[in-house]
């Protein structure tokens, strides 16, 4: 055999190795592949989906699903709602379907149900998937148990990052209770207060504490806004019957920022039959508002007489012990989010406590921007640096228009009285000086005339007035507490 023909055949026979040596290779690659987590495909899938589809419509029907697996082994993609599932399957199932086989080389079957039809009777509901075997596109970022509720629930808003104080104390009592599932519960319960002030941290702190109590049970969140526009969707879509089903069915349904439903006949009708099916069952309910029941004139009268037999319970404007409070949790949770101890000045906290009386939440917002701006040298900020940091975003710029209402209503807190007193026929030491202050104020901070100032004042007499403003100013010099509480009062009031 000639030196040719013998290269010819070693070369065929690396050939035909190296071709054993690359099916080999596919082999081993398809048996991994084989082993591949159902929560890994559906999440290089959902990649894909998010791009082709958007970040609205993802967000809105495909975020909320959840993979679960069945007791005969087979999957399912399980959509929070029917109307959910109805949507998916017009509109991406067939993509879905492809994405599915195109990631998964072993060839399991997906299925799509919604989440009522596939839990059914809590006895023989199929077991769900491992929760480190959920995609996290599925739970849109929180963990398995707050994902079983219809809108995505923020990690933050905990119990355990929930300050208390004596105006939010009660409230925060009967969360927890509720979340507990305890016997004997009131229904409905219903959390009022002004905006800012934590009535939205409380439900979801609910809502995400019930689903870890009791698993198996259905919770439901939805704020006022999502409530209407599912309500509107399922009728555009002939979905009523499931739409109902979804709600009808949950062991607790909360539902945020009730007043918005005001003056929409049908979705408060549609309400109302929801609320007292629910309560016939004895399934639970909550709402938030911004007002007590009896004060939401703009709700149907059948709907605020069932909310006004519930428990109310005031979430009340923070003072400022509890709004300090506060600063000091937002500034342990900044710290360990970005890694430094995250300080201020008392002076500074101060500042922010006094100058933020009306929301918490404008408060934690000038806080994030010290934060942002300063750093781990925040705790090194003056607090005319700190302010000069604030300006820009301050409510309302340099030119707030302070009212003599926001005066009372500072000087009342500051000073430990109610608004009522500073307008009444009280002459005790312990109200008049105050008064005096409040009215020397109104003549620095206002363009009300002496007369003016004197009719807000409980009807007083302008000479009153002048006579307020002249002694304030004379004590300023002589009395420190006095020009301390007039400087507090000043910051306080953004001036």
């Amino acid at each position: 055999m000639s030196r040719g023909q013998i290269g010819k055949l070693q070369g065929r026979g690396a050939l035909e190795a190296g071709r054993s040596l690359e099916l080999w290779g596919k082999k081993v690659m398809n048996q991994i592949m084989a082993h591949t987590p159902p929560a890994t495909i559906w999440h290089r899938a959902s990649d894909v989906l998010r791009t082709e589809i958007g970040d609205d419509a993802f967000g809105s029907w495909l975020a909320p699903a959840a993979l679960r697996a069945a007791m005969d082994g087979r999957l399912w993609l399980v959509t929070h709602t029917g109307v959910a599932r109805d949507w998916v399957r017009r509109n991406a199932w067939r993509r879905i379907d492809e994405l599915w086989s195109r990631y998964d080389p072993d060839g399991r079957p997906l299925g799509l149900i919604s989440r009522l039809e596939f839990e059914g009777d809590a006895e023989t509901a199929p077991a769900p998937i491992p929760v480190d075997e959920i995609a996290a596109p599925v739970a849109a970022g929180m963990d398995s148990a707050r994902a079983r509720s219809a809108m995505p629930l923020k990690a933050c808003f905990s119990f355990d990052t929930f300050v208390t104080g004596p105006s939010n104390e009660f409230a925060c009592a009967m969360a927890r209770r509720v979340a507990s599932w305890v016997d004997g519960h009131f229904n409905p319960v219903v959390f009022h207060g002004p905006y800012g002030f934590g009535k939205t941290h409380l439900l979801q702190a609910l809502a995400a504490e019930a689903v870890r109590t009791a698993p198996r049970r259905k919770v439901v969140y939805l704020t006022a806004e999502r409530f209407m526009s599912s309500f509107v969707r399922a009728l555009m879509e002939r979905q009523m019957a499931a739409f109902k089903d979804e709600l009808r069915s949950a062991d607790l349904l909360l539902i945020d920022d009730i007043q918005f439903i005001g003056g929409k006949q049908s979705t408060q009708e549609e309400l109302f039959h929801t609320l007292a099916s629910l309560m016939e069952n004895d399934r639970r309910v909550v709402f938030s508002a911004d007002r007590p029941a009896a004060a939401l004139t703009e709700l149907d009268g059948r709907l605020r007489s069932h909310l006004s037999a519930g428990l109310l319970c005031a979430v009340e404007p923070a003072d400022r012990a509890l709004r300090l409070g506060i600063l000091d949790r937002k500034l342990q949770i900044l710290g360990g989010h970005h890694g430094f101890n995250a300080a201020l000045r008392p002076e500074v906290k101060a500042f922010l406590a006094d100058r933020f009386v009306d929301s918490v939440r404008e408060m934690e917002g000038a806080l994030n921007i010290l934060i942002a701006q300063a750093g781990a040298e925040a705790i090194s900020l003056s607090l005319e640096e700190a302010q000069r940091l604030l300006r820009p975003h301050l409510r309302g710029g340099p030119e707030k228009r302070v009212t003599v209402d926001d005066i009372q209503k500072a000087a009342a807190e500051h000073f430990g009285l109610k608004q009522a007193d500073l307008i009444s026929e009280r002459r005790t030491r312990a109200v008049a000086r105050p008064r005096q202050a409040a009215m020397w104020l109104a003549k620095q901070l206002t363009t009300r005339s002496l007369p003016d100032i004197g009719r807000r004042f409980g009807g007083r007499d302008h000479t009153t007035v002048l006579h307020a403003v002249r002694r304030i100013d004379e004590l300023r010099a002589a009395d420190a507490q006095l020009a301390r509480d007039l400087e507090a009062l000043l910051r306080k009031l953004g001036a």
